[in-house]
């Protein structure tokens, strides 16, 4: 069974689809408020963002972007606004089995040089 994901979703304008999130821990996240070390509530330090919601493209932000949204570029104060202002959202694991290939025909799958060879599959 796969890792499951939990998100913490920040939308600074409830009007505009641009949302910055961070992954988190789905158990220590709740704990968060008492003294467990921000790295541990974390799956990931980094900030992500999307102009397409919460189930868009995510990107990384530019540290101008995070200044002006957030009045700074530090990760560190920006993770912490985020899990303050910010609404969790379950999202899937990798492996749950939701996930599947759309073109098994292209790539490694076949031999490039003719025949019917399945070696390596």
């Amino acid at each position: 069974m796969g890792k499951s994901l939990t998100k913490i979703v920040y939308k600074p304008d409830p009007n505009a689809t641009d949302v910055f999130l961070v992954i988190v821990n789905p158990v220590e996240v709740s704990h968060h408020r008492s003294t467990i070390p921000l790295v541990e509530v974390l799956d990931s330090f980094e900030v992500f963002s999307s102009n397409q919601g919460s189930q868009g493209i995510l990107g990384r932000p530019s540290k101008q972007e995070l200044d002006t949204v957030f009045g700074t570029h530090t990760d560190t104060e920006v993770i912490l606004q985020i899990l303050q202002k910010g609404k969790e959202e379950a999202g899937e694991s990798i492996a749950s089995g939701k996930f599947s290939s759309k073109n098994d025909t292209k790539g490694s799958f076949v031999d490039s040089r003719g025949g019917n060879r399945t070696t390596g599959i």
